[in-house]
């Protein structure tokens, strides 16, 4: 199973890939903020289409128009383009995620970035890898010399001083803060290293399905932000190296 993952997500991300290229991009807008693009609709309609026709009994969880019942104990959880924003200004931090739950857990996960070619997948149990290197995540234990990222929900108009006094404490505490615009690679990042941690409200299953999966099987930690164990209806996230999960929780709730 985590092969046909693996090579749909490179299937999906050629269609990324082709919108990223294209002279123009075909955008609407579903909030203030909140962007969708002909891109983001063309590769989930390609995801759906090959769950439905492969796994027609499979339950689909999708971000845009492709969800699907099904009657089964399975269920896929795609974002087609996470990092929408991005992609649309032609800067090239976004990804496809796709998560495979079965029986209310997390089995498998695969995010790629077609324009950096990096793929980041896990199989639970089995380890979490980049383009078939195994990671796992930084072992910084002080916060002054962590690398902290963030993101601003949708509803960052009416409520942002609320996040940019979370995003303060971090400033003033840590070596860097990072604001970067995709759930699914900043996840990724904590997993690999790059980052030691990463906190955000107000996600969506699709934004963290995956990467939350990549983050544990690197041997990170993943909660939610009253430190709670995550799960799909969580809708908030921190994941880090487990060593300042305590830190990120203190200033958060501080």
């Amino acid at each position: 199973m985590l092969n046909r993952i693996i090579n749909l997500s490179k299937e999906a991300g050629k269609i990324l890939s082709e919108g990223y290229n294209k002279q123009d991009c075909l955008i609407s807008y579903k909030g203030k903020v909140d962007l969708v693009t002909e891109t983001d609709l063309k590769c989930e309609k390609f995801i759906a289409d090959y769950i439905k026709r492969n796994f027609p009994e499979d339950t689909v969880l999708a971000e845009e128009n492709n969800s699907i019942t099904g009657t089964n104990n399975r269920v896929w959880i795609i974002d087609p383009l996470d990092g929408t924003t991005n992609f649309s200004h032609k800067y090239p931090f976004f990804a496809v995620s796709i998560a495979l739950q079965i029986d209310g857990e997390i089995r498998f996960g695969a995010v790629f970035n077609p324009v950096l070619n990096e793929l980041f997948y896990a199989e639970k149990g089995k380890g979490a890898f980049l383009n078939d290197k195994k990671i796992s995540v930084s072992s910084t234990k002080d916060i002054s010399k962590s690398l902290i990222a963030t993101g601003f929900p949708y509803d960052r108009w009416e409520n942002g001083d609320l996040y940019l006094e979370e995003m303060k404490k971090f400033v003033k505490q840590c070596l860097g803060v990072r604001r970067e615009g995709s759930a699914a690679i900043d996840l990724c990042y904590v997993a690999c290293g790059r980052l030691d941690g990463y906190f955000e409200r107000k996600l969506k299953p699709w934004d963290m399905a995956a990467g939350q999966l990549i983050v544990l099987e690197a041997g990170g930690k993943i909660s939610t932000y009253e430190n709670d164990t995550w799960n799909i209806n969580s809708h908030s996230i921190i994941a880090d190296n487990q060593k300042i999960h305590k830190i990120i929780i203190d200033l958060l709730s501080s």
